[in-house]
């Protein structure tokens, strides 16, 4: 009985000693080939180079906006890379928008390894590319997808703090922590101990100075929709939530979101 409990232990052991060495293999899922502008189709898409804090160039996918109209800054979810949200970026761009698609270190052809501090230097770096371009943050709407959403969560109360925040920002699944879903997915172990990579945006939430808009799927199994509830009940008023029923993680950006996601805009964002 003995040897049997010593052998459960140390498999135990191993399992958790294997999720934390291997954690970054299961958070980030990039596709790392380059995406094509050609196959994207998108009208005025061209590729422009991101420089980072870290002296990275990143690839990134910008659409100018119409003369007086804003920019949407977009940093994407875990897995693939921009050229998954093409589609995504046709909708926002036919409704008027001008769309910096930012490609993270690590995917999409781009060097460096993934990780959260680096993820968010390479949204700064977005932010950057458009001061530099002469749209002032007043005039970009942040748009974080899943994991992106903690990004953008953390650079709009980063730009707050320096004095200027942004038009809006728009979440699609978003969540209180990555510990927190890795907890929920692994509750055989202390995942929300072993996490590296933290993603915490409920301390920063309070500090976002914009208003924001919630999309979240009832029937996401991936960022349970509780997370992504108990974030929009952190946020500061102005704020929008919108949690359809049928969607989950998948199928949560349709024409219906669309929809919601213009009506938002339009009467924040002038």
């Amino acid at each position: 009985m003995i040897a049997l409990i010593a052998g459960a232990a140390a498999l135990y052991s191993a399992l958790v000693g294997a999720l934390y060495l291997f954690q970054r293999d299961l958070l980030f899922l990039p596709d790392t080939s380059r995406p094509s502008v050609l196959r994207a189709a998108l009208p005025g898409l061209k590729e422009v180079t991101l420089t980072t804090a870290d002296g990275l160039g990143l690839l990134a996918w910008h659409v100018p906006a119409p003369a007086g109209r804003p920019t949407i800054l977009y940093v994407h979810g875990n897995g693939g890379h921009i050229g998954y949200r093409a589609d995504r970026a046709a909708a926002l761009s036919g409704a008027g928008y001008g769309i910096l698609l930012v490609e993270y270190r690590g995917y999409g052809g781009n060097p460096g390894p993934p990780s959260e501090d680096g993820f968010h230097s390479d949204a700064e770096a977005g932010l950057a590319f458009l001061t530099a371009q002469g749209i002032a943050p007043s005039r970009v709407i942040l748009y974080g997808e899943s994991l992106g959403s903690a990004v953008a969560v953390r650079l709009a109360a980063e730009t707050a703090a320096r004095g200027g925040p942004v038009a809006a920002l728009v979440l699609e699944a978003p969540f209180t922590s990555i510990a927190d879903v890795a907890q929920h997915h692994y509750p055989f172990v202390p995942a929300r101990q072993l996490v590296k990579d933290r993603f915490d945006a409920v301390p920063r939430i309070a500090g976002v100075k914009a208003p924001l808009l919630v999309l979240h799927g009832e029937r996401d199994r991936v960022v349970p929709i509780a997370y992504g509830r108990a974030l929009f009940e952190a946020a500061s008023e102005p704020k929008r939530g919108w949690f359809p029923a049928g969607a989950d993680h998948a199928t949560i950006f349709d024409r219906e979101a669309f929809r919601v996601i213009e009506g938002f805009l339009a009467e924040y964002v002038r």
